[in-house]
């Protein structure tokens, strides 16, 4: 079993960065791949990125096209936590996000996370 919360949300104003974070427990993080989802108001959740590391070595990392060169995936072993840092927010980047686990391989999918957190809310004003 795999506990996670995330935390660093907030209100932002467009174009300023955020970085969230997702703090696990229970069982050795590092084992599993990491995944950030966003659900809108009104929208599905979608896939933001996934991460798959171990020690201090990524070995892959998986970002979604809508997000891809302003959001940063990483993961500090010694932490047990993973990161997203989020670059040139737009209004559009307004959500609940959400930290998520599954066993290998990485996947896109939210089905196919077994762990969740309860999501940080950010929100981004224009």
């Amino acid at each position: 079993q795999v506990q996670l919360v995330e935390s660093g949300g907030g209100l932002v104003q467009a174009g300023g960065s955020l970085r969230l974070s997702c703090a696990a427990s229970g069982r050795t993080f590092s084992n599993y791949v990491t995944g950030w989802f966003r659900q809108a108001p009104g929208k599905e959740r979608e896939f933001v990125a996934a991460i798959r590391w171990s020690g201090g070595f990524t070995y892959f990392a998986d970002y979604a096209d809508a997000v891809k060169g302003r959001f940063t995936i990483s993961a500090n072993n010694a932490k047990n936590m993973v990161y997203l840092q989020i670059y040139t927010l737009k209004p559009e980047d307004t959500a609940v996000y959400y930290c998520a686990a599954r066993l290998p391989p990485t996947a896109r999918l939210a089905a196919m996370y077994d762990y969740w957190g309860q999501g940080t809310q950010v929100t981004v004003s224009s």
